[in-house]
């Protein structure tokens, strides 16, 4: 099925024929007997309303395996557990604060090690691998700045030197990319944003073709009770029914909006893959089908971007994206406050970037948002010219 179908299509094994999953809101089951169990005995282990989900993030990556987490840092938080003392990591360095954070002042206890690499550049992802590396850690395009990494050719550099590769592609959602078909061997999602895609659900998902990472990944599950909860569970499979539509629409809107301000005089830079003047635009659209609803841009000064951000409308100012709400966040101060004032230099956003996540409104009054914002900037950029 194309991915718009399989969003929508319901493959249950609900006795009642219910056509919406049922949702099984409870902490245990019935079991037969005091020494056997059913296939379900404590919704930590397993819940079938889970289940239905899980199945269908495996289905809608390609993938045979899936699990699904009651956050995005959950779920990469259990990613890292597949490692051990004395192990390392090789990641992007262009990732969600909340990542950096757990990378750096979390993992360091338990004796792993990170080295951040711009793995754009395969050489230096290449040259970062050593014989400790076990996980190389990737977001493409990465957030907030939309840099695009080719996840066949590092898959092919992690997996020659024995290292596993792992991709967020929370920016993307599974209808525009599909990173173990390109040889990940992990994808990471934050189903908070476009799987969810109605800010009413905080959620994570771990993805994969491996049965025995899956065995791991889910033994973690459910030895550190970190799973997602039924009727989160059931919100999220409603929420996936629409995700093509609005993944359509909100793709539609952000080219758009990307378009309008990079012609703009008040903008100095946009980041988005959707441009044919970005860089990795080629190799994006060889491995995605879409430039996404999130876009990045600068005016070269703090003070002034925020005063765009402040003066917009229509657009919530709000951490997180992919909701059919249009929202704005300044990274630096908002989702990568968290980066750890040692590693901000060389790792957190510029401090006049601003980042938008486009929704599903119509365009005209997305544009006319923008136009008003940038309008109370642009006198003062005339002047100093």
């Amino acid at each position: 099925m194309k991915k718009a179908t399989e969003c929508v299509y319901l493959d249950s094994n609900d006795p009642y024929g219910a056509v919406s999953p049922p949702i099984y809101q409870t902490s245990t089951f019935r079991q037969t007997s005091a020494d056997e169990f059913g296939e379900y005995d404590y919704s930590r282990s397993g819940n079938p309303t889970r289940t239905e989900l899980e199945k269908k993030l495996a289905r809608l990556e390609g993938a045979s395996h899936a699990a699904a987490f009651a956050s995005g840092m959950a779920a990469i938080t259990t990613l890292t557990r597949l490692l051990s003392s004395g192990d390392e990591i090789v990641a992007g360095n262009d990732l969600y604060g909340g990542t950096v954070r757990l990378l750096e002042k979390v993992l360091p206890r338990s004796g792993i090690t990170v080295k951040y690499v711009d793995t754009t550049d395969r050489e230096r992802v290449s040259q970062a691998i050593s014989e400790r590396t076990r996980l190389v850690f990737i977001e493409t395009p990465s957030n907030p700045l939309m840099r695009i990494t080719d996840i066949r050719a590092v898959a092919d550099i992690a997996h020659s030197d024995g290292a596993l590769l792992a991709v967020d592609s929370s920016v993307m959602s599974p209808v525009l990319q599909n990173p173990i078909g390109l040889g990940a061997d992990i994808v990471v999602h934050s189903a908070t944003k476009f799987l969810c895609g109605h800010s009413d659900v905080t959620g994570g998902a771990l993805i994969t073709n491996d049965p025995e990472i899956h065995r791991e990944i889910a033994y973690l599950q459910n030895a550190e009770g970190n799973a997602l909860a039924p009727f989160d569970s059931w919100l999220l499979l409603r929420g996936i029914k629409t995700l093509g539509l609005r993944v359509e629409r909100q793709n539609s809107n952000a080219l758009e909006a990307a378009t309008f301000l990079a012609a703009n005089p008040a903008v100095k830079q946009v980041y988005y893959p959707g441009l044919a003047t970005h860089p990795g635009h080629d190799l994006h659209f060889r491995q995605a089908n879409g430039g996404g609803c999130v876009l990045s841009f600068t005016t070269g000064d703090a003070e002034t971007s925020k005063r765009v951000v402040e003066s917009l409308g229509l657009f919530s100012i709000a951490v997180s994206f992919a909701s059919v709400n249009s929202s704005v966040s300044m990274p630096c101060s908002m989702s990568h406050a968290s980066i750890p004032a040692e590693r901000r230099a060389e790792l957190a956003p510029p401090s006049d970037l601003v980042r938008l996540s486009v929704g599903i409104e119509d365009i005209g009054d997305i544009i006319d948002d923008l136009s008003q914002a940038l309008a109370t900037v642009t006198p003062a950029i005339a002047a100093a010219a």
